[in-house]
């Protein structure tokens, strides 16, 4: 039992070396392509996108603590990869147009059903459990532009099969 435990330690020990690369853009030109970019994104919008949406939905990261700790910092990395191949706010702007409305309309109907945030986000950072007066903020906004690029869109075009 004993050689079990120290031969885990050792282990442990060595994977803290390998960590993978962190998800914080600090060259303003990261931001060159963001979603208020192409559309208006009210500060109350943005300031709910940042504290609900972004670390896992944008190219800016803000990280925990237990980060620093292997294998966590693994599965974080691998979360906020399949977030942001998701959606990432940081690269809406080179969005088709055809992807931006889907986008868009997936926003809302992820809201409407408490797809997002994630309840495994929202159990470690409570501030980011959306109130219903939220919700229907980030709603109300996501539609607009949803409607607002339908109106101006031709209905095939929209139809297309995009990300």
């Amino acid at each position: 039992m004993k050689k079990i435990f120290i031969a885990l330690l050792i282990i442990f020990i060595l994977i803290q070396f390998f960590r993978p690369s962190k998800n914080q853009a600090s060259d303003p030109a990261a931001f060159a392509k963001d979603i208020s970019i192409v559309y208006i994104v009210p500060d109350s919008v943005h300031q709910i996108l940042t504290a609900s949406c972004y670390d896992c939905h944008s190219n800016n990261t803000a990280y925990p603590w237990y980060n620093n700790i292997q294998p966590v910092a693994w599965w974080l990395h691998h979360h906020i990869s399949e977030g942001k191949n998701a959606l990432n706010f940081s690269e809406f702007a080179s969005y088709t147009i055809q992807r931006k409305y889907k986008k868009l309309n997936g926003i809302v109907k992820e809201i409407k059903t408490d797809g997002m945030p994630l309840s495994s986000y929202t159990l470690i950072h409570r501030y980011a459990i959306l109130t219903p007066e939220q919700k229907s903020l980030l709603i109300n906004w996501a539609s607009a532009i949803s409607d607002s690029i339908k109106a101006n869109t031709p209905a095939d075009s929209l139809m297309k099969k995009t990300k």
